[in-house]
């Protein structure tokens, strides 16, 4: 058997094996795409009319939220600009909550309480995520269809390779007017092999959530040797405590809005528990997140606290850093903007194709030889 040949068996087998799963991967990627915009578009509790009055402080927003869901835990406080609501996030990873207490920055009037583990996208991203299996059931089984996807991937691209200049041509083109069996077999080689470049991109920054060995395997690479350093908060001086007071968020905030002036969002995080630090960010541009600036403060005394991780101030970073903090922006296009995201709509949809027409390749030729 020569080379290509054992390659396109391996191809054959993988693609049946885990066809399906890169199917579900790649069609709730491509439904995911535009979950901001359209939430923008459906959910008008989102946004508030401008108004000339300063905001109220995050302290007066979580004791108004508190009130909405008395029996939750408060995480943060987010500010979002003029002319959006603001958020009080209640999350818990053990009791297993997520809500958003939209909030009017101006008055402190409640707008909506929002389930965030319900709704159609919650849905389709744990589809994306876990399969809609138990998180510690499905999240192994989702990365290792990714890496198999991988391997997909880079013996489609050797099978498509041509063998002289004169079949070049017919790799990049769909041949019109042919027969469906023909047809499909374009839709697979030639779709395929134009979008397997972002789909190496998408499979790259996938497996970084999806392995801690691929996560610290590829901050290596791209950091010439760097050990990755997992996220920490630092630890507030505890004999600096008298009595707790809430202000010290308002102060925080107001530092934050003073320092960050051009900040499209400004999140807030109160310490959660006697030792923890007050944590905050504010984000230039609220479509993405890599260039957010993270700051953490002693809960006492006020004080800014260092981090050796990369969520720190932006200006203390480097750009291997960086790099590792846009890996969520370049796996949802938004790295680009909308033009990204639209790019990223269209290479998940012919992904989630590829099985299908790979499938329908093998069912005709071993049909064909009965």
């Amino acid at each position: 058997m020569t080379f290509k040949k054992l390659i396109g068996v391996l191809h054959l087998w993988l693609g049946l094996i885990s066809g399906l799963l890169v199917f579900i991967i790649a069609i709730t990627g491509c439904l995911y795409a535009f979950q901001e915009e359209i939430q923008n578009l459906t959910q008008p509790y989102r946004f508030v009319a401008k108004q000339d009055k300063s905001f109220i402080p995050p302290s007066q927003i979580i004791s108004l939220a508190e009130k909405e869901l008395p029996e939750k835990k408060i995480h943060a406080v987010m500010y979002q600009g003029t002319k959006h609501a603001a958020k009080a996030i209640f999350y818990s990873d053990k009791e297993a909550y997520y809500y958003f207490v939209y909030v009017n920055p101006y008055t402190g009037e409640t707008l909506k309480i929002s389930d965030e583990n319900a709704g159609i996208f919650r849905f389709i991203l744990n589809g994306h995520y876990y399969l809609w299996l138990p998180p510690t059931v499905g999240q192994p089984i989702v990365a290792s269809a990714t890496l198999v996807f991988f391997v997909m991937v880079i013996s489609g691209i050797i099978l498509w390779w041509p063998k002289n200049k004169s079949a070049t041509k017919q790799r990049f083109s769909l041949k019109r007017n042919a027969r469906w069996r023909r047809r499909n077999y374009d839709l697979h080689n030639v779709l395929g092999f134009y979008v397997s470049w972002i789909a190496l991109i998408f499979i790259i920054t996938g497996l970084v959530w999806g392995f801690q060995w691929f996560n610290k395997t590829y901050y290596a690479v791209i950091t010439g040797g760097k050990e990755f350093i997992d996220y920490q908060n630092p630890v507030s001086d505890y004999s600096q405590a008298d009595t707790m007071k809430i202000s010290s968020l308002d102060k925080i905030w107001l530092l934050m809005k003073k320092e960050h002036p051009d900040a499209e969002s400004i999140e807030i995080h109160p310490a959660e528990d006697s030792l923890s630090c007050i944590a905050a960010n504010a984000n230039p541009n609220a479509s993405t997140y890599w260039r957010t600036d993270y700051r953490y403060f002693d809960q006492y005394t006020l004080k800014e606290l260092s981090v050796k991780h990369m969520w720190g101030r932006s200006k203390n970073v480097c750009f291997s850093d960086k790099l590792m903090k846009m890996n969520y922006d370049i796996h949802v296009g938004s790295i680009l903007g909308i033009p990204g995201k639209i790019l990223a709509f269209f290479a998940s949809l012919i992904i989630a194709s590829l099985p299908i027409t790979g499938f329908m390749i093998w069912w005709g030729r071993k049909n064909k030889k009965k």
